[in-house]
């Protein structure tokens, strides 16, 4: 496993969006989507909330991250197969206890877990729902939140399957940082670390190529693989490659 260390998860970002474009290796997923994949990453952010919280060589800028997170945080209107304000909310859709539908809010028991248990390592929420994801095609990729008080702080780690670190790696962690800033608030606490742990990160590469070019900046930032710079062909070192 890497580890990056950074001030900000705007900076964060970045430096693993380099890290994979420059030392991961192509592979097709089982949909056949063209992609560079890495090994397992974990990414932490000792102040979460310093700026710049988005990185400037993103696509989805403040207002994108801000309604992703209040998405999250509230919920949304729109239609999908799976979101993860149900899932960490309300988890439970199409299981029973007892008779009675499971409605489980994750992140009331981890307040309230907290509260009573200073101390705790308990403190933990899923969104995996076997009896759907098994079936989805579009399952989460975030898999568990855990939170934890050490030191007067609220630290948040959290663990995603997959990730595509180049378009929502950035929005999952603004938006996952606000809601340890929503959960620290309830306690009456400041925000600790944040960490962030990708178990196989990846970027589409063909896909997205056109995300790539503004973290690149025609390799005066990053020299992706041979690979990447082949299907860009926004530079002499793509031209060569």
């Amino acid at each position: 496993m890497r580890v990056i260390r950074a001030p900000s998860i705007g900076r964060a970002h970045e430096q693993v969006i380099q890290m994979i474009l420059e030392k991961g290796w192509v592979l097709n997923t089982e949909d056949d989507e063209a992609t560079i994949e890495f090994e397992e990453i974990a990414m932490q952010v000792d102040s979460p909330l310093a700026e710049p919280m988005v990185s400037q060589h993103s696509r989805f800028q403040q207002k994108f991250v801000e309604q992703y997170a209040k998405d999250l945080l509230n919920g949304s209107h729109a239609s999908f197969e799976y979101d993860y304000h149900g899932r960490l909310f309300d988890w439970g859709e199409k299981l029973s206890a007892g008779g009675q539908p499971v409605h489980v809010d994750q992140i009331a028991y981890i307040v309230e877990k907290i509260r009573s248990s200073p101390n705790t390592r308990r403190a933990i929420a899923i969104t995996w729902n076997p009896v759907i994801d098994e079936k989805l095609d579009d399952c989460p990729c975030l898999q568990l939140v855990q939170c934890v008080l050490r030191d007067g702080k609220l630290h948040m780690k959290v663990i995603f399957r997959s990730n595509d670190m180049l378009t929502a790696a950035g929005a999952n962690m603004y938006a996952l940082v606000q809601l340890q800033k929503s959960i620290a608030d309830q306690l009456g606490v400041s925000c600790g670390t944040y960490t962030h742990i990708s178990l196989v990160p990846h970027i589409y590469y063909i896909r997205d190529i056109h995300d790539i070019e503004p973290f690149c900046e025609k390799g005066k930032l990053i020299q992706p693989v041979r690979e990447v710079c082949r299907a860009c062909q926004r530079c002499e070192r793509g031209k060569t490659a």
